[in-house]
């Protein structure tokens, strides 16, 4: 009996887990839900202040002047219902007694617990979360790019730095998690707004020219550093530097951990770090039969641009006044309201909805000789009417049950050698197209010569990633490819000259440009089937910085028959 009482409180929860108690965000769901957070708020400001108990009348003096009780005792009674919760605890304050009778007087003292401190701070990370609009951080793409190749420096080093290693590859996941969890915000509150109806006109047109802008930018910076960002990172693995980085970060992380748990904090550490870097990695780069999430918000950026013209279409169209959907409802909806009578307004379902008998069941030989033997009255109310029994299996899958053997198991493996054939092929157009394409050098768009549809696809979107990039004003740029393998280097020659690139299905024309398609994978120009560089050709011209702003990115349009060369010559001279 003894060793039972003499068992700590804590010993007894340890021994007998209890569910956990939410008691503490009780006070939420209550009338008085307003007071009460207020009251617990004025504890967590006098927590940053290091002032650990406060009297009634203090917290009184701390609520918002505009929205505290008209006397100390609500706060009071406040303070005991959260004592009672556990949020708060309430210890007798004998620091002003000063006669027997202020003894006997019920005066306490409060201070947050444990429980009310965690039930605070859920309820500020929720409240931010709810509060996050997001944002398209291209700095944090520039600041991506620079601890990447802080980390190709390190790893050359014969002893890598274990600290410069973990400080970079800390930043670096630091501004990777920002970057993704501020783009998905961005994104859903996007949708957001495109999916609003009530918005006011003049204010949706002002914030949507404000935001395509915005988009514009990010869609620009990731389409020149995506590629690059993807460059560093293959390099970084093809070189297998990787893994002695994640090494000394996760050692250096190790260090501190307790005595108990020093034996597997070390492993632990190197799993966490490998899954942040194939996030990273995941989030960039593109896999077999995956696309990388950057191209999916590339492409999710671009697709919004229309979805927000196309908002500004429906509202221009409610301003005519023209009908839509909901107009249509309402006016259905008065016509029902001003119905004289239920027969009329039974009429106008009909006619609305077209909504009549049922006629499409069938029946069998026994039901048709039944009714033929018997036949039912047209008048006879529906539910008067003599049954229509269905099979059970009809009922629950729409077809009656098959008879007969068993349909036989297919042999999929002639199916499977020809899907890999078409892979295989498909893969090897690829590679001949990035072949075709490779010019070993600056060569004029028009000595390209005539492409096969591969290699014209390919171009085009080598070609748009570029033009995506210029601005009023530039002479030539540098673009990356979304998957970092090529790079296309265009420059303008304005000597009014005009460039012709044949392809079996039409001719593709428009001003003339220096242009240098360059295969990274490779390691330099590669590739044998490219046009060579003529001694006629200028010297490439160096471009410029990238500018803050640029015109939208146009995605690489799909070359599925003759292109008009007048459409052609419009796309490049407006991009120029």
């Amino acid at each position: 009996m003894t060793s039972e009482t003499s068992r700590t409180p804590e010993a007894s929860q340890r021994s007998n887990p209890v569910p956990a108690d939410y008691a503490p965000f009780a006070h939420l769901t209550v009338p008085n839900a307003t007071l009460y957070r207020q009251v617990m708020r004025a504890f967590l400001v006098a927590k940053e202040r290091f002032a650990v108990h406060l009297r009634p009348e203090d917290v009184y003096a701390a609520l918002d002047a505009g929205s505290r009780p008209a006397d100390v005792e609500a706060v009071t009674q406040a303070l005991d219902k959260l004592v009672e919760w556990g949020n708060l605890r309430a210890d007798p304050d004998h620091a002003r007694v000063t006669a027997v009778e202020d003894f006997y007087r019920r005066r306490f003292i409060y201070q947050l617990t444990r429980a009310g401190e965690a039930a605070e701070a859920a309820l500020g990370t929720y409240d931010e979360v709810l509060g996050r609009r997001g944002e398209l951080q291209a700095v944090a793409l520039h600041d991506i790019v620079t601890q990447l190749r802080a980390l190709l420096v390190i790893a050359a080093e014969d002893t890598p730095d274990q600290a410069k290693a973990y400080v970079a590859l800390s930043v670096l996941t630091a501004r990777f998690t920002g970057l993704a969890d501020n783009a998905r915000a961005f994104m859903g509150s996007l949708q957001r707004t495109i999916d609003l109806h009530d918005i006011e006109v003049e204010a949706f047109l002002a914030y949507k020219d404000r935001l395509i802008q915005y988009l514009e930018r990010f869609i620009q910076d990731l389409i020149t550093l995506g590629g690059r960002i993807a460059l560093l990172i293959g390099e970084l693995e093809e070189q297998g530097r990787v893994g002695p980085l994640l090494r000394l970060a996760a050692a250096r992380e190790a260090a501190d951990a307790a005595p108990e748990d020093a034996v597997h904090a070390e492993a632990a550490a190197y799993e966490k770090w490998s899954a942040r870097w194939s996030g990273l990695a995941q989030w960039f780069v593109s896999g077999e039969g995956r696309e990388s999430q950057a191209r999916l918000l590339r492409g999710r950026a671009l697709g919004s641009i229309p979805q927000l013209l196309a908002v500004v279409r429906q509202l221009n169209e409610r301003r005519a006044g023209r009908s839509d959907r909901s107009a249509d409802f309402r006016t259905l909806a008065r016509w029902f309201a001003q119905a004289p009578d239920d027969a009329a307004r039974h009429r106008l379902w009909r006619v609305a909805f077209g909504l009549h008998s049922s006629r499409h069941l069938t029946v069998d030989a026994d039901t048709l000789a039944e009714r033929a033997a018997s036949p039912e009255p047209a008048s006879t109310p529906w539910g008067e009417a003599r049954p229509l029994r269905i099979s059970p299996q009809l009922r629950r899958t729409g077809s009656y049950e098959r008879r007969g053997k068993p349909r036989k198991v297919a042999d999929r493996g002639e199916a499977k050698r020809k899907l890999a054939e078409i892979a295989a092929r498909q893969a090897e157009e690829v590679r001949q197209a990035r072949d075709r394409l490779v010019t070993g050098g600056p060569v004029r768009l028009s000595r390209l010569g005539e492409l096969d549809p591969h290699a014209f696809q390919l171009f085009l979107r080598l070609l748009g990633d570029a033009l995506a990039t210029w601005r009023p004003g530039m002479t030539s740029t540098v673009v990356t490819s979304g998957d970092g393998s090529m790079e296309i280097r265009l420059t303008s020659l304005g000597d009014g000259s005009t460039a012709e690139v044949r392809t079996p299905d039409g001719v593709f024309s428009g001003p003339d440009h220096l242009i240098d398609i360059i295969d990274l994978t490779t390691g330099g120009a590669g590739g044998g089937g490219g046009a060579g560089a003529s001694a006629g050709d200028p010297p490439a011209v160096t471009e410029p910085a990238p500018p803050p702003t640029v015109p939208v990115a146009v995605p690489a349009p799909r070359h599925s028959g003759p292109l008009p060369p007048s459409r052609t010559t419009v796309h490049l001279q407006e991009n120029r």
